[in-house]
């Protein structure tokens, strides 16, 4: 139903239940809003209008109580059509601006930090995604003799960010090889996005070395070039995020299986990296309220996300919770959140 079929009684009767339920987690009567929100109206044409709410899908009965509880749909509507975002607070902006900006820059850490101040801040489970390098593109690849048989590959890419990962090789480094190699890797590979690099480096590096050594060099970086021009995103998987226990204290996971069901989503984290994974590229904010989560797992929660973008890297980060959140305090901490990573990571 459009939110037009709505009367505007109806909508503001809808905004302070919703309102009222978010803030106490308790079914809301008639004579709740009649005192509490000042409508002009008496509890009994709050109830009527109640009533019609109930029969258009917007609110229902728990159990014999005789309050009502808002739905998913009328929470879709509350963040359409009724909410109003509030700027977070200075207390909350520093909040923000200290956290991301402790313990140095590394990309992983800067996530994890968002998640955990968004935890903090909304009481809510913060989430990250990390970002992709596979449009990253290559600016230099150092080759740095470890030992005789080990190698550290250094890739500086275009954003700015530099990456290490540990190669071992067969037999003897032979140091003339490994900086021809090297002259050859930056010839035909800089300039190009980690993920071309994968797709075509058989191409690229054919016919490339001149003696026994550094095709010997050179045939390990055709045999694993996948996995090497693949840069891992995070050290715990692509997903990042905050604290568990925040949502402990929600009257929604007091049940055990509920809080079974929520632990078991975060540790096992396929679900998350899949719907997270498919949000890198939106535009903007994105909001999905219980059953319009796709995957059952999430369809009593709600999960809010911005997107972050800086050069090449892009990822998203947001909060997970109970679809009874305050959406327009969340959605305003994840915006701002969004904004700052993006800036750090530039």
């Amino acid at each position: 139903m459009s939110p037009d079929m709505l009367t505007d009684r109806e909508r503001r009767v809808l905004e302070a239940v919703v309102q009222s339920y978010v803030e106490t987690a308790e079914p809301v009567g008639s004579r709740v809003i009649a005192k509490r929100f000042g409508l002009g109206v008496s509890a009994a044409t709050i109830r009527n209008a109640m009533s019609d709410l109930e029969e258009k899908g917007y609110l229902f009965h728990p159990h014999t109580s005789a309050g009502r509880v808002p739905t998913d749909r009328a929470y879709r509507l509350y963040v359409d059509a009724l909410m109003r975002l509030p700027r977070p607070s200075r207390h909350e902006r520093e909040a923000i601006r200290e956290g991301l900006t402790a313990e140095g820059s590394a990309v992983h850490a800067i996530l994890r930090r968002a998640a955990e101040v968004l935890g903090v801040l909304t009481q809510e489970l913060g989430v990250a995604v990390a970002p992709s390098f596979d449009n990253s593109v290559l600016e230099r690849l150092d080759l740095v003799t470890v030992s005789s048989d080990r190698l550290l590959l250094v890739f500086a890419l275009k954003s700015g960010l530099v990456r290490t990962i540990f190669v071992e090789v067969p037999g003897t480094l032979h140091p003339e090889a490994v900086v021809q190699i090297a002259l050859v890797l930056n010839d035909r590979l800089a300039g190009l996005t980690l993920g071309e690099i994968r797709r075509t480096l058989a191409d690229r590096l054919r016919d490339s070395a001149a003696t026994r050594a550094e095709s010997e060099l050179l045939d390990i970086f055709l045999a694993t070039g996948e996995q090497i021009f693949d840069l891992p995103s995070g050290e715990a998987g692509d997903v990042v995020l905050g604290h568990t226990s925040v949502l402990a204290d929600q009257p929604e996971f007091q049940s055990g299986p509920k809080m079974r069901q929520l632990i078991a989503l975060t540790e096992q984290r396929d679900v998350l990296r899949e719907v997270l994974g498919q949000r890198a590229n939106a535009i903007g904010l994105t909001i999905t309220i219980g059953g319009e989560n796709e995957n059952r797992s999430l369809s009593n929660l709600t999960l809010v996300t911005s997107p972050y973008r800086a050069g090449s890297l892009q990822g998203v980060i947001g909060v997970l919770g109970p679809t009874r959140m305050p959406y327009d305090k969340v959605v305003a901490l994840v915006e701002h959140t969004s904004k700052m990573v993006s800036d750090l990571l530039r």
